[in-house]
């Protein structure tokens, strides 16, 4: 027994809405997902909801698909593809966050810093001793730890040193009681 053709038009029950909507969505969400497993397809499929939730399948990664889509469809119409606003804005941003810090680091080096006001310079200034600062005790630290160590295998070699003069007395005593 087969299934009755149904006429396509919007459902008015909300609940048989909604149903029909869950079932059709995890059958067209199955089917991409076997449509990219048989035929090794690239698929990107977003679906939402009246209630605006959103559902998505992609065989490789909707950004990715959707970029690639951009690029296929303005090589077919010969343009080039529309940059949306939001990535205008995230460049602009990007582009002035990279120019401040280039700026600072020409500062920190001693260039650029005439166009400075005291203020500035002072801030700049209190910066650079607080790093010499910092650089200085790491310094510090690495020599102690070097010293140290040093000390250390002095010690360890004087000891050595102590033991082997010790061997060669017993070896020379020992010589000589079988030279007598």
């Amino acid at each position: 027994m087969g299934r009755g053709k149904i006429e396509i038009k919007r459902i008015e029950n909300t609940t048989s809405r909604q149903v029909t909507f869950c079932k059709r969505r995890n059958g067209l969400l199955k089917k991409a997902y076997e449509l990219s497993v048989l035929c090794e397809a690239e698929i990107a499929l977003i679906v939402f909801s009246a209630r605006g939730r959103l559902y998505e399948y992609a065989s490789n990664s909707t950004r990715t698909t959707i970029d690639r889509y951009k690029k296929a469809s303005a090589s077919a119409s010969g343009s080039a593809p529309a940059i949306d606003v939001n990535s205008q804005q995230e460049s602009a941003k990007l582009r002035h966050q990279i120019q401040s810090l280039q700026n600072a680091n020409r500062n920190l080096m001693g260039e650029s810093v005439g166009n400075l006001t005291l203020k500035e310079l002072k801030s700049l200034e209190n910066r650079l001793d607080k790093g010499i600062g910092r650089i200085r005790a790491k310094k510090h630290e690495l020599l102690f730890a070097e010293i140290e160590y040093m000390q250390k295998l002095e010690a360890d070699l004087q000891s050595e040193n102590m033991y082997l003069r010790a061997k060669v007395r017993t070896a020379h005593s020992c010589m000589l009681l079988s030279v007598l």
